[in-house]
C-alpha cells in the first residue's frame, strides 16, 4: 500500500470520528472508499459524543406549560363568566300549569231534563251545558205574577178608599155642624120654655153621637194614609206591597232562568258522563257531588303556577321575562311574564300551618307560589292544567366584580 492510499484512510477514519458537524460534512466531499482497490477499512472507533437532538424536540416543555395555563386561564375565566351571570335567572321544576275552572251547576232543585253537551266538548260563554224540568219554576213564575196584579188592584183599591173615607169626613163634619146649631136652638128655646127638654136633650145627645162618628171616620182615613204610606197620590209601583210582589216575581223568574245552565265562560267541558237526565239534582249539594255539575276548563285563561325557593326570589318581581318548558312538549319553549308572586308562603295557607311551640325548630326553606302568564302563539302546542313544568325567570339583575370584595 502506497503512502497516499494509507494517508487517505487515515484521513477518513477522523473524519469519522469527528463530532464536529463542519469536519461531518466533509465526509460527502471525500472520495469514496469503495473506489480504491484492495483497501480495507479499520473498524470505527466506538464515539463518546453526545447524539444530536430530533428538530423541535426543545420546544416541547414550554408549549405543554403554554397549555396548561392557558387552561388554567379558560377554567378561572369560566367560573367568572357563571358567576357573574349566576344571580341573574331563578329557576325551579317544580312548577305545572294552571287554568280557571268550576264545576257549573245552578242553586235550583229540580230533574235534570237534558244534557246539551259531551265529553271534551269545546263551548262558548253563555252556552247551554244541561236543563232541569221548568214546569214548576213556570207555574210559580206565574202565580207570582198573578199575584203581582191582585195587589196593584188592592193598592189602587186602597187609594180610592181612602177618598171615600175623605168623603164621609167632610159629609159628617156638615152633619156636626148642623147638630151644633140644633143643638144651640134647642138650648135657648128650652131656657124661654118653648120646647120640652126632651126635644133639647135629644139635639145634644146627637150632637155628641155625631161627634163620635166623625172622630171614627178621620181615624180610619188616617189608617188608610199610614197604609199609603201617607202620600194619598202614590204611583201603584212605588207601593211596598207591590214591590215585594215585584221582587216575588223576579225570583221566580230567576229560578226559572236557573233552571238552564250556561257555561260562564270559553272551555273544555269534562266529567258530563256523571250527570244524566233523570238524575234529581239537589241544590244544597250538587258543588259537592259529581252527578249534580259539569266541570268546565278554561282553554283561554292559562297560567303556571311556579313553586319558587325563597332563596331565589331576591331579585324577581312582576313583569320579568320567563321560559317555561313543557314536559309534555320537549324541546318547545313557551314564553311568560311573571305576573305576581304571592305575598305569603304556600304553608301559611295550609289547613294544619307549622308551628315552632314544641322548640324542636328545623329552617326549612319556604316555597313562594309565582304566578306566571304565558303568551300565547297561534299554533302552539295546548296546554292543559296540571302538566308539569320548567321555569327560568330573567330577572335582569347582574353580578359584578364588585361584590367580590
Amino acid at each position: 500500500m502506497t503512502t497516499e492510499v494509507q494517508a487517505d484512510i487515515g484521513a477518513r477514519a477522523c473524519i469519522v470520528r469527528s463530532t464536529d458537524p463542519a469536519k461531518a460534512r466533509q465526509r460527502s466531499d471525500a472520495p469514496d472508499l469503495k473506489a480504491v482497490p484492495n483497501v480495507e477499512a479499520p473498524p470505527a472507533a466506538p464515539s463518546l459524543a453526545i447524539p444530536p437532538a430530533k428538530p423541535g424536540r426543545s420546544f416541547r416543555p414550554s408549549l405543554r406549560t403554554a397549555l396548561m395555563a392557558a387552561g388554567v386561564i379558560a377554567v378561572a375565566a369560566g367560573s367568572l363568566v357563571f358567576w357573574l351571570e349566576g344571580g341573574r335567572y331563578a329557576t325551579t321544576d317544580d312548577a305545572n300549569v294552571a287554568a280557571a275552572k268550576v264545576l257549573v251547576t245552578t242553586d235550583v232543585s229540580g230533574l235534570v231534563s237534558s244534557v246539551k253537551v259531551h265529553e271534551g266538548q269545546n263551548v262558548k260563554a253563555g252556552q247551554v251545558l244541561f236543563a232541569i224540568d221548568p214546569l214548576q219554576f213556570q207555574i210559580a213564575l206565574d202565580s207570582a205574577r198573578a199575584n203581582l196584579s191582585q195587589v196593584a188592584l188592592n193598592i189602587s183599591s186602597m187609594k180610592e178608599t181612602y177618598k171615600e173615607l175623605l168623603s164621609n169626613v167632610d159629609s159628617q163634619k156638615a152633619q156636626v155642624a148642623l147638630d151644633v146649631v140644633t143643638n144651640e136652638r134647642n138650648a135657648n128655646l128650652v131656657a124661654n120654655n118653648d120646647v120640652p127638654r126632651q126635644i133639647y136633650d135629644q139635639s145634644r145627645y146627637t150632637l155628641q153621637l155625631d161627634q163620635a162618628r166623625l172622630k171614627s171616620l178621620e181615624h180610619q182615613a188616617a189608617v188608610q194614609l199610614a197604609t199609603l204610606g201617607g202620600n194619598p197620590d202614590i204611583r201603584v209601583e212605588d207601593h211596598p206591597l207591590y214591590r215585594q210582589a215585584r221582587a216575588a216575581v223576579d225570583e221566580a223568574q230567576r229560578q226559572l232562568d236557573h233552571a238552564t245552565v250556561r257555561a260562564p265562560f270559553d272551555g273544555i267541558v269534562t266529567q258530563v258522563d256523571a250527570l244524566q237526565p233523570g238524575t234529581y239534582l239537589v241544590s244544597q249539594t250538587a258543588a259537592l257531588t259529581a252527578t249534580g255539575a259539569v266541570a268546565l276548563v278554561s282553554a283561554s285563561d292559562v297560567w303556571v303556577d311556579a313553586q319558587m325557593k325563597e332563596t331565589e326570589l331576591t331579585y324577581v318581581k312582576p313583569g320579568d321575562r320567563v321560559d317555561v318548558t313543557i314536559d309534555t312538549y320537549p324541546g318547545v319553549t313557551f314564553k311568560g311574564t311573571v305576573e305576581s308572586v304571592s305575598p305569603a308562603s304556600g304553608s301559611e295557607f295550609s289547613i294544619l300551618p307549622a308551628q315552632n311551640s314544641s322548640g324542636n325548630f328545623v329552617k326549612v326553606v319556604q316555597r313562594i307560589p309565582v304566578k306566571i302568564a304565558i303568551d300565547r302563539t297561534a299554533g302552539a302546542p295546548a296546554l292543559r292544567a296540571g302538566m308539569s313544568a320548567y321555569v327560568s325567570i330573567d330577572t335582569g339583575h347582574r353580578r359584578s366584580l364588585s361584590d367580590l370584595f
